[in-house]
């Protein structure tokens, strides 16, 4: 069963019967107008449900041979399931604890010393900029930052690195991907993809970056506390993680004799709990279900006609790009955040900055953005 809803002489498909079932699955939705997912992600009654029973099984059976095995196991399938969603090898694919886990993880393997210049943006998150600063004072790297539109050409003899956001989190704009898949054969490009990853097709081996790290509970609406890390296997022998612990060990038994497993396993985060991965492998199954292209269509084609509403009606929407964030500019951001809370509608507004920011998902439609226009032209 299909219908269309139009503004601005654009319409979009109003929901398949795939994308009605996964809106049920998720019960936020039953009372607001959930646009945040640029941040968290809505929970689904599913990913609660694998929580509760396997910290269940864990609490009656007990945390010995059997819960490590069952552990292993559900990395495997919840590497599986963050592959499918970025659309690469599971192999190529670490399991961390969020974006910044992953680009802290990448950064630090490189060979990065005094006056080595990384270029990035001027509007990154400071999930990125706190990991480069953090090298700046330890290494002495010299950190270049230029408008995401720019990076590209600003890589110059001293360059050794090039990180920024895949998408922007402020505006939704995207990084310019040819001009730096030619920057990628030469110079690491690390892509910070927590607004990328679940959202937007990614297929980071055809962006031609070192790296992408993403996040498991913004857009693949999993708990906070999960993220992944693509490896090119390219650029693999030019990294050397800062650490390995029992997990990134091939086998942990030889002692001084280990070595790393010799794929991205090598860059997992030391400690994932069963019960996380679970919960986090059956939100991304959740929305796979659905189909990784129509969640993508569906984010982004909600996104672009709201755009078009917004402007119909004289508000201005920051410069972006075909993703699923759009930035409105208002009078006073905090207190149009709290009015639209007050009516049961999620949005941010970003500190220092004129805007909110709307984020828009496969689980929403044509209602919650009704609602929102409603309380903005009020």
């Amino acid at each position: 069963m299909q219908g269309t809803w139009s503004a601005g002489g654009s319409v979009v498909l109003v929901s398949s019967d795939a994308l009605r079932t996964l809106r049920q699955g998720f019960p936020v939705l039953e009372r607001s107008a959930y646009l945040n997912a640029g941040t968290c992600g809505p929970l689904a009654w599913a990913t609660a449900d694998a929580l509760g029973d396997a910290m269940a099984r864990a609490t009656v059976v007990g945390r010995a041979a059997a819960y490590y095995q069952t552990l292993q196991a559900t990395h495997a399938r919840l590497r599986a399931a963050y592959a499918g969603a970025l659309g690469a090898r599971p192999d190529d694919v670490a399991l961390t604890t969020s974006t910044s886990d992953g680009l802290a993880r990448i950064l630090a393997a490189l060979p990065l010393g005094p006056g080595d210049e990384v270029v990035t943006s001027t509007d990154e998150h400071p999930g990125l900029d706190g990991v480069l600063l953090a090298l700046r004072a330890a290494r002495g790297i010299s950190i270049r930052a230029v408008p995401l539109a720019d990076v590209a050409d600003a890589v110059g003899p001293a360059t050794r690195a090039v990180t920024c956001s895949h998408v922007s989190w402020i505006t939704g704009e995207r990084a310019p991907e040819d001009a730096l898949r030619t920057v990628g054969r030469d110079v690491p490009v690390i892509y910070d993809g927590a607004q990328g990853a679940g959202a937007v097709a990614v297929a980071p081996e055809a962006l031609g970056c070192a790296a992408y790290a993403g996040a498991g509970q913004k857009w693949m609406c999993g708990p906070v506390g999960l993220g992944m890390l693509w490896v090119n296997p390219a650029w693999r022998d030019a990294l050397t993680p800062l650490a390995f612990a029992y997990g990134n060990l091939a086998d942990p038994a030889a002692g001084l004799a280990a070595e790393p497993w010799p794929d991205a396993r090598a860059f997992d985060t030391p400690a994932l709990s069963a019960e996380t991965a679970v919960a986090g492998a059956t939100a991304a199954e959740h929305l796979a279900e659905v189909g990784w292209e129509q969640v993508f269509a569906r984010g982004a084609g909600l996104a672009d006609l709201l755009e078009a509403a917004l402007r119909e009606r004289g508000f201005d929407v920051a410069p972006r790009e075909q993703t699923t964030l759009l930035s409105v500019v208002v009078d006073d951001p905090p207190a149009t955040r709290d009015a639209l809370a007050a009516a049961g509608i999620v949005v941010r507004d970003l500190p220092g900055r004129p805007y909110v920011r709307v984020s828009t998902g496969a689980w929403n439609d044509e209602r919650d953005l009704e609602r929102l226009l409603e309380v903005l032209t009020a």
